[in-house]
């Protein structure tokens, strides 16, 4: 699928997502028969209105939840706050935009948009901060009334619509949470 506005694009990250997620919640090491159904209805529910998205409320609920760590790498200890859609990119101060990250991550990371920095460094995102990212990315658009504007005319959104993924590396591959490696063991 090659979405053509914003919202479109929205939607089809956020559905394949759900897939994924289900995927390695699953243990599966590819896709099968159920995470496609999952995706399909979902990106059908949303394209329609019949469903949505989850709160951001579950998001910040999830934060208090997970051991503090860097929200991009998992190490613990000496952490620093980074805006998750950094402000110079007109990212808001705002609780569900804030994330634990490590001094290494957030400074190699600084106002790069973090999908663009987590491709840049070979590598794809935790599920559960795609997923924060990506209920940020609605609730800008929505709020900017972008949704159903074709993406090469989004102008100066904060999120680069580029970086969204529009499919995803086999859930053998992914992480549900960044995790440090002597924790995943």
């Amino acid at each position: 699928m090659t979405p053509s506005t914003v919202g479109e694009l929205l939607n089809w990250s956020y559905a394949n997502l759900a897939m994924a997620h289900a995927a390695v919640a699953d243990g599966a090491s590819r896709y099968g028969r159920k995470h496609f159904i999952i995706r399909s209805r979902l990106f059908s529910g949303l394209t329609k209105g019949t469903m949505s998205v989850g709160s951001l409320v579950d998001e910040e609920r999830m934060k208090l939840l997970i051991e503090k760590c860097c929200a991009y790498c998992g190490k613990c200890g000496k952490l620093t706050v980074d805006h998750l859609i950094s402000k110079e990119r007109g990212g808001s101060e705002s609780a569900d935009n804030i994330v634990w990250a490590c001094r290494s991550c957030n400074s190699s990371k600084g106002a790069e948009d973090v999908l663009v920095w987590y491709c840049r460094n070979g590598a794809f995102p935790p599920l559960l901060l795609l997923r924060r990212y990506l209920k940020l990315a609605f609730a800008l658009a929505s709020h900017r009334g972008i949704l159903e504007t074709a993406i090469s005319e989004s102008g100066s959104f904060p999120i680069k619509l580029s970086g969204i993924p529009v499919s995803y590396p086999p859930p053998g591959g992914l992480r549900l949470w960044a995790l440090s490696e002597e924790e995943d063991t």
